[in-house]
């Protein structure tokens, strides 16, 4: 009887984790030069600062909506396709003001990069 050999299919990621565990000694992280590191850390801090007006309107935007409710408890009664207003505006409205919220973040990251 000839048996067929077994073979296991890993994703390249794992033979190299694996590959790395069995190589001798620690691997490393490659060091960037002093340039780089410097150039690196100035546009972490630059993207962490344009970040944070991003940051501030997704909290005005989720933590407002209760807010609006309170003070306008009349939006229960309005009804668009026999949905009461406030449902929709939480069920649809934060998630394309978060996605515009976010590719306006990501444009203004990647401007600083290109620079």
């Amino acid at each position: 009887m000839s048996r067929t050999r077994r073979v296991a299919v890993t994703s390249p990621q794992t033979r190299l984790a694996r590959s790395r565990r069995q190589a001798r000694g620690r691997w490393r992280m490659p060091r960037l030069r002093t340039s780089d590191a410097e150039r690196a850390a100035i546009l972490y801090r630059t993207q962490r600062k344009r970040g944070i007006p991003a940051l501030v309107a997704m909290f005005v935007l989720v933590l407002g909506l209760p807010v609006v409710f309170a003070v306008a408890p009349g939006l229960d009664g309005v009804r668009m396709w026999g949905i009461p207003l406030s449902w929709l505006m939480i069920a649809v409205l934060p998630y394309p003001v978060m996605a515009g919220l976010a590719r306006w973040q990501l444009r203004r990251a990647e401007k600083v990069e290109d620079r």
